[in-house]
């Protein structure tokens, strides 16, 4: 077993330095998947300032301790022989990387969840690098614009898509893991990862702030989604009506919000057919398809 171990280490830093070379910053990771290294800092009081991100020059700082040198990532895998794995930081130049990690553990089809997406809001998955997990899922992986912060997201987006972006990680092609190896799907491993498409860099970003807020809701939190849609600017209706609608239904509010909502978005220039597809879209999406009348006059 030993043996076995130290040939796992061995080739995850073949890989690892392997990534590196194509501008990926590595960590190695633990037969669990997570950062093989444990925080220095794990039996000190609480800091009183920010947490130290490295910092303190000792190794442990999980992501943050991503690195493209291939003298530090040996250094780091010499102080972790018992990582079998390595993951790679997202949100760092050069390619910004984005992880679109379509799960299949949750129950759910995420890829469809994800053509729907496309089809909803008119992107197309471009070809790009995808990682094959052991437990039957992909991760695809894509870059974003570098001054953009796209946050990490569980099921956000819609369910079993989880999002790995500024201060996640993606676990790289050939770790071995407690269920698996990961390895690069067929035909992609020689690709560069592609451009988010625009659309899709929208749907992952917190929605913006209106630039008129309304007064605080009085017991009346529908109002707030409904000024919300009221305030959007062509180029982002669809999407804050979706995003809008997502809320309303995961708070109880769908059927009650329905109609206010597809009055707001006539407003801003939506067709009704528009609004109330969008609407159907955002219901099925967080599990109350066909309730509430989405489809009603």
């Amino acid at each position: 077993m030993a043996t076995t171990d130290r040939q796992a280490t061995t080739l995850a830093l073949a890989h690892a330095l392997s990534a590196a070379e194509r501008g990926l910053a590595v960590i190695p990771l633990s037969r669990t998947k997570l950062p093989a290294l444990r925080s220095p800092h794990r039996d000190a009081p609480e800091p009183a300032g920010p947490p130290c991100h490295g910092e303190c020059g000792r190794f442990g700082h999980g992501v943050y301790d991503a690195s493209t040198d291939p003298v530090r990532i040996r250094e780091l895998f010499a102080a972790a022989p018992w990582a079998t794995g390595y993951g790679i930081a997202c949100g760092l130049p050069p390619h910004h990387l984005i992880g679109v990690d379509l799960d299949t553990k949750s129950g759910t089809d995420s890829s469809a969840a994800l053509r729907e997406l496309a089809l909803r809001h008119l992107f197309t998955i471009p070809e790009t690098v995808v990682v094959l997990t052991p437990s039957g899922g992909r991760h695809l992986w894509l870059t974003g614009p570098p001054d953009v912060v796209v946050p990490n997201s569980a099921s956000r987006l819609a369910p079993g898509i989880d999002i790995r972006g500024a201060g996640g990680y993606l676990v790289g092609p050939g770790s071995r893991t407690a269920h698996g190896v990961y390895a690069t799907a067929p035909g992609t491993a020689h690709l560069a990862p592609a451009l988010c498409p625009p659309a899709l860099l929208r749907l992952l970003l917190p929605p913006p702030r209106p630039a008129h807020p309304a007064a605080p809701p009085t017991g009346d939190h529908g109002r707030g989604l409904v000024q919300f849609v009221l305030t959007a600017h062509e180029g982002q209706r669809n999407t804050r009506l979706f995003w809008a609608a997502c809320r309303a239904y995961e708070n109880g509010l769908g059927p009650a919000l329905l109609d206010p909502l597809v009055e707001a978005a006539v407003h801003t220039g939506l067709s009704e057919h528009e609004a109330r597809a969008t609407i159907a879209s955002a219901a099925r999406m967080t599990g109350h398809g066909h309730q509430g009348g989405v489809w009603g006059g």
